[in-house]
């Protein structure tokens, strides 16, 4: 099939993310500084694939100016990663700062940039302390909230001359709705309303946070942004018909909009409102916050896509004995004939990119954005090596091309898409996942000392970011 270029905009970023939990280890960590993530991986050891976990990760701690020269060599210009917020304070009442922790990450972020990379900093990537998890519950308290401000103004006031994109979370429904709504992640607790306060909690944080940000200055003073990184999954409905259109909506309200239209919007939608009166899952709000919500939205967001979600009415009955689930609304739709991954378990459909990009710019006024995250996890990717030992990951290199090809056909038709991030930069660990599925440019040797080596796609990336093109087939296959 015939092959067509496809051109970058010139102010287009081509960058690769990952977190700290997921890629640092253990080293300098004291014995009172677990996350939550930590706490489940000493709990829960046995769900995570072969017993790989934070522990010790890809050993970034110790291998960072290895790392930053990869991405020096690829040429990346963006980096996104985490701050430990578990090791960063020895004292989360008081925010006390754990100076060898902010030493390190001082380090990293004056290495990246000395690379010729911009560091793109998250406040929380599911590294809630996990102190803070036991004694008031994590997220569903709001003297939480208020611990989290006072860790982000240490964080700002120690960093805030160097780093200009800040990201108050990574992907703020997801540890809730493992844990308390689906209840598949320790410590498996079934409780709705639970999972209710945690999602409006952060979306309080969120907003506390942007408030001290712009009292601190940093916009004019380094002309830094602050946002957030949101994973909406871009839902689609079995039919046109209005039963099935109305679970797509609700499914939509619950695990999209309750971030998005909070963060970008500052409000939360008034069907929300009704659904959880009518369900009795409302979260504990006051009006001052709600004003709070409304007067301090993101100057920007990062979205993270993968695959599509599908839905469909209900065609079975709800067991009222169980505690609300959403679920009453709809069920998952599986689509004859989808493309997938295999190794994931995830349907591959890169249309996702421009949907999601036109619904920005028609439902969140076009507010400025960048896909935070977008990737591909494949098992044993040793068996893919060539004679010279190089992963030859031409599914990944299509992958992102097919992806950036639908992201690029919506910036043409006008949405405010300012780039495009990987994941991951490396192989990384994942929850329960581990190491099995590969994500990374740059692979990952677990039998041989982690050592570091790029992938065919590493090449690809440098390519990319140099000439500012890539090759796509020319056809509609996913329209």
């Amino acid at each position: 099939m015939e092959k067509q270029t496809m051109r970058l905009p010139e102010d287009f970023i081509i960058g690769a993310a990952a977190s700290a939990w997921q890629t640092e280890g253990w080293t300098g960590k004291k014995d009172f500084q677990d996350s939550y993530l930590d706490l489940w991986y000493k709990n829960n050891k046995n769900v995570w694939h072969n017993g790989y976990g934070p522990a010790v990760a890809t050993d970034f701690y110790n291998r960072y100016k290895e790392d930053v020269g990869f991405m020096k060599e690829i040429g990346l210009t963006h980096y996104r990663t985490s701050i430990n917020w578990s090791r960063f304070l020895t004292d989360y009442e008081n925010a006390i700062v754990d100076e060898e922790y902010a030493s390190y990450i001082g380090n990293v972020i004056d290495e990246l940039i000395a690379n010729g990379v911009e560091p793109m900093i998250c406040l929380e990537h599911y590294e809630q302390p996990a102190y803070l998890f036991e004694k008031y519950g994590g997220w569903g308290s709001k003297h939480v909230v208020e611990l989290f401000v006072k860790y982000a103004e240490k964080v700002f006031e120690r960093y805030g001359d160097r780093v200009k994109h800040w990201f108050v979370f990574n992907e703020p429904v997801v540890v809730q709705t493992r844990v308390y709504l689906d209840s598949i992640r320790w410590p498996f607790e079934q409780n709705t309303k639970k999972w209710m306060q945690w999602n409006y909690n952060k979306g309080l944080a969120t907003a506390k946070v942007v408030k001290l940000f712009k009292e601190m200055g940093l916009k004019e003073k380094t002309g830094a942004k602050i946002g957030s990184i949101l994973n909406p999954e871009v839902t689609y409905a079995r039919s046109s018909s209005e039963h099935d259109k109305k679970a797509e909506r609700i499914y939509d309200l619950f695990f999209n909009r309750v971030f998005l239209d909070p963060a970008i919007k500052g409000e939360y939608p008034q069907e929300l409102f009704e659904l959880m009166e009518k369900h009795d899952i409302t979260f504990e709000h006051t009006a001052e916050e709600l004003q709070l919500i409304k007067e301090n939205t993101v100057d920007y967001v990062g979205i993270n896509l993968y695959f599509p979600h599908r839905v469909k009415a209900r065609t079975s009955a709800w067991n009222e004995d169980t505690p609300f689930h959403p679920e009453y609304y709809y069920e998952k739709h599986e689509l004859a004939g989808k493309k997938m991954n295999p190794y994931r378990g995830w349907e591959i459909y890169p249309h996702i990119m421009f949907d999601m990009a036109m619904r920005m710019k028609e439902e969140y006024g076009n507010i400025e954005w960048f896909i935070a995250e977008n990737g591909m996890g494949v098992e044993n990717e040793g068996r893919f090596k060539n004679e010279e030992n190089i992963i030859q990951d031409d599914y990944r290199i299509e992958f992102i091309s097919e992806h950036l090809k639908w992201l690029l056909k919506a910036v043409e038709q006008g949405s405010n898409c300012k780039g495009y991030m990987l994941w991951a930069f490396t192989d990384n660990v994942s929850p329960m996942n581990a190491f099995k599925n590969r994500y990374g440019l740059v692979s990952i040797d677990l039998e041989n000392n982690r050592n570091r080596s790029l992938k065919k796609s590493a090449y690809w990336y440098k390519q990319l970011i140099e000439t500012k093109e890539f090759e796509v087939e020319n056809d509609e296959l996913y329209k």
